[in-house]
């Protein structure tokens, strides 16, 4: 059987979940020694890694007495204000008997929704790869209300993927990867998915929920960052982080756990507002407007524009739909909803006579924008 291209990976993010670091809601010291033992060995080999890691509220549950189920909001963003130093300083303890030193990052989608703090934070994680520092990452969840409630380290490492131009995304798990079907304790095991090309709606209907308590994820939340890692120009492996060497192993291309193949690479400023960037309204776009965005590669002009969703300003991220709600195209808006809402289906010449102003005759440029249709 052949080697996997994962072998020939150079910058590598790996991600681990609280599933594979915890047990009954307890931090497994040994875990992290054995992974940082793998991280060292593929750096000491020539790799670059960051790690993205979750832990930190189940930490901060333990120091705190607290059991991981039917906390409050607030109280999990007490307990991630505290696992979260134990859990770094386990990291630097790991590290620092290997030699190695570590940078503690911790970031928010909002954090990164703005393309120059996007940038900066590029630049950080660049110098600290350069100088031989683990970056070691994870959501701050203390201040982060929306990503407690739906985000999960998934999404953050595919996300970590497009700003540092990975390789290579690893998210280990409790699991051996993607099967046919979700598996049930009473049923024999389905079969392991080796190799995914492309995720499609059948590949979705095989992941199942997450049971773990203490993860935030589950096999589709995996599957979307496979997919926002693809569209990087980075593989995904998603492996049991329980198997033995399983870091080392994925890194020399050995057929483990489920790899999701690289798609075609998309321009850095095109995956940031594609994945990274939140929506803040919607335009309705006619049949012609789209067919000029989709198939002309053309900006969009206000006579396309048939309503307005949602308040924002200008330059802010929106999401172009069709009349049944289909989700065409996201850019940087030209005006803001107010003045849209005015002059939305108007040709440019009217529309300049209405506003009194004018910013330009693409209400989003061609520029500013990408097709999230495939």
């Amino acid at each position: 059987m052949t080697a996997r291209k994962s072998r020939k990976a150079r910058r590598i993010v790996v991600k681990v979940g609280s599933s594979s670091l915890t047990r009954g809601g307890l931090l497994l010291t040994r875990k992290v020694g054995d992974l940082v033992r793998q991280i060292s060995a593929l750096m000491d080999s020539g790799h670059e890694v960051v790690l993205v890691s979750s832990g930190a509220i189940a930490l901060g549950n333990a120091e705190l007495g607290w059991s991981g189920e039917d906390r409050s909001l607030r109280e999990k963003q007490a307990a991630a204000a505290v696992g979260q130093i134990g859990l770094s300083e386990l990291y630097r303890r790991h590290f620092a008997r290997r030699k190695r030193r570590i940078g503690q990052v911790l970031l928010t989608r909002a954090g990164l929704t703005d393309r120059e703090r996007f940038l900066n934070a590029r630049h950080t994680f660049l110098e600290l790869i350069r100088i031989g520092v683990v970056p070691v990452v994870n959501e701050n969840d203390t201040v982060a209300t929306e990503e407690i409630l739906f985000g999960d380290n998934d999404n953050l490492s595919a996300t970590i993927v497009s700003l540092i131009d990975a390789d290579l995304l690893v998210i280990l798990t409790d699991v051996d990867g993607l099967f046919e079907s979700p598996p049930t304790e009473s049923q024999p095991a389905p079969r392991l998915i080796d190799e995914i090309a492309k995720i499609t709606p059948a590949v979705r209907r095989s992941a199942g929920r997450s049971e773990s308590a203490t993860g935030r994820g589950g096999m589709i939340t995996k599957l979307e960052a496979a997919q926002v890692a693809s569209r990087s120009g980075a593989d995904t492996v998603i492996c049991n982080g329980g198997t033995r060497d399983i870091l080392l192993r994925v890194a020399s291309g050995e057929r483990i756990g489920t790899q999701i193949q690289a798609g075609e690479r998309m321009a850095s400023r095109k995956h940031w507002l594609a994945f990274t960037t939140r929506s803040t309204g919607e335009l309705v776009i006619d049949d012609g407007a789209h067919s000029a965005l989709g198939r002309r590669g053309r900006s969009l002009l206000a006579a396309g524009v048939r309503e307005v969703r949602g308040k924002f300003g200008v330059g802010d991220a929106v999401t172009c739909v069709d009349r049944e709600g289909n989700a065409i195209a996201r850019g940087l808006v030209g005006y803001n909803s107010i003045d849209l809402g005015r002059i939305a289906g108007l040709p440019t010449p009217k529309a300049k006579r209405v506003l009194g102003y004018w910013n330009g005759d693409e209400i989003i440029h061609r520029d500013d924008l990408v097709l999230l249709e495939t």
